[in-house]
């Protein structure tokens, strides 16, 4: 379902469940800048942030920016930021694609047993594993790491998946 918005004389669709910013900003879907929650959380110099709204609206969708934002994986990406409030500074525009980021989404676990609940947040977690598989034989690694690392499958004990992510 979307629904057409006209914005500077150009009809632009509005995308409802889209979590992607990417696809978002290269599709050209109505937007409602939310940049400047870069600039607040970079900042506020917090060590932890939680972030708390209801379901649908638009968590995921954030936190996707912000991916997208610091990720040494986006450093080509400064394009998706052109034209938003975060890209007037140049501060900011230094700092964008710079940093490692581990970006873990847990939106898809709505399992309806515990059971399965833990499952899928096991499989969330082998597959962020698998991204940074070459650094379980790495030797920039102690043993005890590797042996850490190489502990995180499918099959894993549930203390191992509640440190594991800790420990990527």
């Amino acid at each position: 379902m979307y629904f057409r918005r006209e914005v500077n004389d150009l009809a632009r669709t509005i995308s409802i469940g889209r979590q992607d910013f990417a696809e978002i900003r290269e599709n050209q879907y109505f937007f409602i800048d939310k940049t400047e929650l870069i600039e607040q959380w970079w900042e506020s110099g917090d060590a932890i942030t939680l972030i708390t709204r209801p379901r649908r609206f638009g968590k995921t969708l954030n936190l996707s920016m912000m991916n997208y934002f610091f990720s040494n994986q986006y450093k080509e990406r400064g394009d998706l930021f052109e034209g938003l409030k975060v890209w007037e500074r140049e501060s900011y525009r230094k700092i964008q694609g710079t940093y490692p980021v581990l970006f873990i989404s847990f939106a898809d676990v709505k399992q309806a047993t515990y059971g399965d609940a833990v499952a899928k947040l096991k499989n969330i977690i082998v597959a962020q594993y698998s991204r940074y598989a070459f650094l379980g034989n790495s030797d920039q690694l102690t043993a005890a790491e590797q042996q850490q690392f190489q502990a995180v499958t499918y099959n894993m004990d549930d203390v191992t998946a509640q440190d594991a992510i800790k420990n990527l």
